[in-house]
Parts: structure tokens; sequence; C-alpha cells
């Protein structure tokens, strides 16, 4: 009997308060500010995980004929190791996902096997989803594999953002040719993200909203992740609980051997 692997994404940006400050000389306004947009998306990608971090969450996957809800549970150490834990529907309940450095791992109760990734399957969706495996191995590829420029402001929500374009560098092993980020000067939140091809079409636009303090941050509780090429197509997160820096986890946790035996968390 074959079984389909299913890969687990979530395309999540939080951002930290960060201040900017203007340059002393005209001239170096453009480095300076390309500089700050670095700063601003990479403390971004550092506060939503922490040092460590847990999550609870729902995925519903929408399209025009079906609706889909998964429940899950994630840990996070760094920005190099992660799991998933299925809890619903009853079918997937306990399949666990692994990202262990650049390798990702699925466990699969229902034959007791672990099975690699294979790199065949980056680009496929996960239980149907708009998020892809290539999603999740590239998490701080926004950081390492792309300039950074901002670009004016632009109000989203109420909230008057900084914008920030996103270009890939020279070689860069990434997917999108260009990316464009809207992050709150209030809270510094990432409000939206529009992800387009190497051709410049807008493919899929991300948006968060429901701002509560969640794990004694001010995060989005509400993330929308919409296809601009298939009408009908978008993929709802809702976390209801989040903490950061634990203590009881380490890089033992994430071992390939330890994922057979992950338990859910009761809160």
């Amino acid at each position: 009997m074959k079984m389909k692997t299913r890969i687990y994404s979530v395309g999540v940006l939080l951002l930290l308060t960060l201040f900017i400050a203007r340059p002393a000389h005209a001239q170096d306004q453009p480095a300076k500010d390309d500089q700050a947009a670095k700063e601003i998306v990479t403390k971004s990608f550092n506060l939503f995980l922490g040092k460590s971090s847990f999550g609870i969450m729902k995925m519903t996957v929408v399209r025009p004929s079906w609706k889909r809800s998964i429940e899950m549970q994630n840990w996070s150490l760094g920005d190099d190791y992660y799991i998933t834990y299925i809890m619903s529907p009853a079918r997937d309940r306990g399949q666990v996902f692994l990202k262990y450095n650049k390798d990702m791992w699925n466990f699969i109760p229902a034959i007791n096997r672990i099975i690699k990734i294979p790199p065949s399957m980056m680009m496929q969706a996960w239980m149907g989803s708009d998020f892809t495996n290539n999603d999740l191995m590239k998490m701080n590829s926004i950081v390492t594999d792309y300039t950074h420029q901002l670009n004016g402001s632009e109000k989203i929500d109420g909230y008057d953002c900084y914008v920030i374009d996103l270009k890939p560098l020279p070689e860069a092993p990434v997917v999108w040719g260009a990316i464009k980020m809207w992050i709150s000067k209030k809270n510094l939140n990432t409000l939206k993200e529009e992800f387009y091809n190497t051709k410049g079409n807008l493919v899929k636009t991300e948006t968060a909203s429901n701002l509560k303090m969640m794990g004694g941050r001010l995060l989005p509780s509400h993330l929308e992740m919409v296809s601009n090429i298939k009408h009908g197509h978008k993929t709802v997160i809702d976390i209801s609980h989040q903490e950061f820096n634990l203590k009881d986890i380490n890089q033992n946790f994430f071992s390939i051997q330890h994922i057979k035996n992950i338990q859910p968390r009761n809160l």
C-alpha cells in the first residue's frame, strides 16, 4: 500500500522592535537603509522562534469545493531544528515531521517508518495546502539569500508600515524572484508579504492579523496565505498558544530516533 508523504510548513514571520537611525550623510542613505532593512528582517525571524519555542495551531486548507483542518503542536530550537506533531484529523494523528539542519524526515505511525524527504518533493504541497516543503527548509532564506531595501511606507489595516523589497542574491538557491514585506512601524509585526516568481508575476500573498499577547510577546494569531494564480485557494493558520525559550528541550529532543516517541503536551 502506497502512502503519500505529507510535509508541514508554516510560513510565519514576526518582528522585534527596532529603531532605524537616520544617516548623517545623504550619500550614505541607500547603504544604511539597506542594512536597516536587513536588521528588521533578521530580528523578526529570530523573534518568532526565540532560542526555542512551542506552539499550538490549527491550519485550514480552503479550496473552491472543499475545506480541511489540521491541528498540530510545534517545537523549535533556533532555526535548524523544528518538529511538528499532528493532533487531528484522526487518520493523521501521530505523524511527526522533523527539520534537522538541512534535512527533513517524516514519521508515519501507520507503517512505523521514518522517511527522509527527498529533494524531488521540495515543491510538493503538504496536505493540499499553499505551503510547501521548500517553505520550511528555507525558513531563514529571507535573511541569508536576499538583498533588502527599504522602499517607503504604506498603511495596512490602519498600521503605518515599512515597505521592504527583497531580491535574491546571485546564485542563491531560492524559488522566488522577489518578496515584498509590509512591517508595522509601531510593533514591527509583519502584516503582509507578497511572493513573486522569476518572471515578476505575483504568486501568493500572506497576511497577518488579530494581534494578541502570546508567550509575553504581541504576535499575530491569524494568518492567511492566498493564491494569486488559483482562484479560491487559500490556507488559514490560527495560533492558539505560544511559548518561548523553553528550559526542558535541547538538541537531543530533535533527534531522528526520538520522533517516534514524541508525545503531545496537555495544557
